[in-house]
């Protein structure tokens, strides 16, 4: 009798669900003695002391209770405070905010409250990694629309137009962009709004990196009137405060998927950590002299490894947002991935394969800028070098 595979009792979406090629790839890093890491997509500052003496604080006066399923009420009330500050646009806080652990979370949350099997969401590549993973996840079939370097990676809105079908869903944004710090325009912004409108769609927009925006006027879907009520909007505190580690998000949107989310959220998670929210708090309330100087440091590492990429014939876009840049290495005859194995064992620099966010960035490395200016200096040097010796 032939024994059974175990793999069998597995789900089929689990057990085809790949690997995520950043984690893949730095288990390699791990082992690499020396190594100067450009990889990692979190801000190298520690989380300014104000917050991390709240959150030390709630853990000594006893706060270490469940909180509200939704969240604490007072920073429900300071994130409908903010986003009515920032864009404009007011969300009732006892019944469109929802605190998540990350916008990871905020991302599930949404999915499995709007997605049916074969429901379609588009999405942009290149793009953060989970994505399409998050989608097939809830049996949802991510539809992919490549952005392309040459058009600083700007979203075709003829091409959406065209990928809408009558089984689209959603339309996935993320704003400004991961891995290419792409920035939306207003525009175009426009035009997404008028697809999903005419075809009745709801937009996801994950606007995690709205914080660290440089050149240009941010502007959100969710600013048009009409968008209100069919748009979740996903933020958080982990880049803009560097709070990777204390994994705390939110979601605004309409009350009728807010409380669809609620619930699902009351069954998963029962409510996101309570000595975190007590930090982001105080975040809300006086951290923002602490994210102006993040922003101000991050703007001179962006101009300082933008302009040495282009120096060392790899072409990189200068990016509009977030921390991250995409330069072209196709110059060095190799594919993203044989780039990034090779500059690590020959040089010890660490960074991702484009192809870990789409099958069109094969040709693309992303680096992270979110480490000291003397690291960046170091490893730009390494760079330079191992170009060089592909050369000679």
């Amino acid at each position: 009798m032939e024994k059974n595979n175990p793999e069998e009792q597995l789900s089929t979406v689990a057990r085809e669900l790949p690997p995520s090629a950043i984690r893949e790839f730095f288990d390699i890093v791990y082992s690499t003695p020396d190594c100067i890491s450009l990889g990692v997509g979190e801000p190298d500052f520690i989380t300014p002391w104000t917050i991390s003496d709240s959150g030390i604080y709630a853990i000594k006066d006893g706060c270490t209770h469940y909180t509200p399923n939704r969240g604490l009420p007072e920073l429900c009330q300071l994130i409908s405070e903010y986003i009515e500050n920032k864009l404009c646009v007011s969300y009732n806080p006892e019944t469109q905010v929802l605190v998540t652990m990350g916008v990871s979370q905020g991302l599930d949350l949404t999915l499995r409250s709007i997605i049916n099997p074969g429901d379609e969401v588009i999405i942009f590549e290149p793009c953060y990694v989970s994505y399409a993973a998050n989608i097939r996840l809830v049996h949802g079939v991510p539809v992919i629309i490549p952005t392309l370097p040459e058009d600083s990676f700007r979203i075709d809105t003829e091409k959406l137009r065209k990928s809408v079908t009558r089984r689209t869903k959603a339309i996935l944004l993320n704003h400004p962009a991961n891995p290419t710090g792409a920035v939306i325009d207003r525009q175009t912004i426009q035009e997404i709004a008028r697809i999903a409108i005419e075809n009745n769609l709801i937009v996801i927009t994950d606007e995690i990196y709205s914080e660290i925006v440089f050149d240009e006027d941010y502007y959100s879907i969710i600013k048009i009137p009409e968008m209100k009520q069919r748009t979740v909007y996903l933020n958080g505190f982990s880049k803009s405060h560097a709070m990777t580690g204390w994994r705390l998000g939110y979601i605004a949107g309409p009350e009728y998927i807010v409380e669809t989310m609620l619930k699902i959220h009351q069954y998963t998670a029962l409510c996101a950590p309570s000595i975190s929210q007590y930090a982001a708090v105080e975040a809300m309330k006086r951290g923002g002299k602490e994210v102006k100087k993040m922003l101000s440091e991050y703007t001179k590492r962006r101009n300082f490894i933008t302009g040495r990429f282009n120096e060392i014939g790899l072409p990189c876009t200068i990016p509009g947002g977030a921390f991250y840049v995409f330069p072209d290495i196709s110059s060095s005859g190799m594919d993203g991935h044989e780039f990034a194995l090779e500059l690590l064992r020959t040089s010890g620099v660490a960074v991702v394969p484009g192809s870990a966010f789409g099958k069109s960035s094969g040709r693309h490395i992303r680096c992270s800028f979110a480490t000291s200016m003397d690291s960046l200096k170091e490893a730009m040097k390494r760079i330079e070098s191992f170009m060089k010796s592909i050369g000679d």
